[in-house]
């Protein structure tokens, strides 16, 4: 017990002093997973509240494999990236491997499947009638999906908060992809796993305390809009 109070008290000397390479981790954990989860929204989100809306043949089984490659493990997600980018790979020109752009790449397929799933299922069970009241207005189909997206605002917020939380959250992929170099693509879960295998403590639970406070402030605001979109 005493062990880990002196490693939390050392974790928050840590924080406060402003220690130049936690903070470098953390701040590079927040680009690369605000940038794969931008992208991954701006494309996804459409194309799956579009899915969702439209009546074809296959939409079911679409679904179930949507829903299947939402629970794809991230190491696979990394194996696939670090086969197209490596020196013998289709993309191995682009010499991506162990960058941080790799790593963007991971995190963005990585969280893909969640937000087309969620955007899937939830036009598909809201987005027929609001499409609807655009329809019976004389909206044509690009104003009517426009529609839908602004209607269902407070349900894509909470689609990207939740891809966010899994793409800062994961190990596996950008382990693989970025190789956790120091001041160069390391950043908060791959540094506890390393740290916690080296037996730093003090460090690896300043990172997690960052981490979980983060994953809190993501609750807090999904939890808001969902309160909210239920009041609406």
């Amino acid at each position: 017990m005493h062990h880990l109070i002196e490693g939390c008290r050392e974790a928050l000397n840590l924080l406060t002093q402003g220690d130049p390479e936690v903070w470098q981790i953390v701040f590079l954990s927040l680009q690369v997973s605000t940038t794969a989860t931008l992208v991954g929204a701006l494309f996804c989100i459409p194309i799956g509240t579009m899915l969702g809306l439209k009546d074809f043949k296959g939409k079911r089984v679409l679904g179930r494999v949507l829903f299947t490659l939402m629970s794809t493990p991230s190491v696979i997600v990394g194996l696939l990236v670090v086969l197209f980018i490596s020196r013998n790979g289709p993309l191995g020109f682009t010499n991506l491997l162990y960058t941080k752009e790799a790593m963007i790449i991971a995190q963005t397929l990585l969280i893909a499947p969640l937000l087309l799933g969620l955007s899937f299922s939830a036009s598909k069970r809201r987005g027929k009638e609001i499409e609807q009241i655009g329809k019976t207005l004389g909206a044509n189909k690009k104003q009517r999906l426009f529609l839908v997206l602004r209607e269902m605002q407070g349900d894509n917020v909470s689609h990207t908060m939740t891809a966010f939380s899994r793409a800062i959250s994961e190990v596996g992929a950008v382990m693989i992809v970025g190789g956790n170099i120091k001041y160069h693509t390391r950043v908060m879960t791959t540094s506890i796993s390393m740290l916690n295998s080296m037996g730093e403590y003090p460090m690896a639970i300043a990172l997690g305390m960052v981490l979980l406070l983060i994953s809190l402030g993501i609750t807090s605001i999904v939890y808001r809009f969902q309160e909210d979109a239920n009041a609406n």
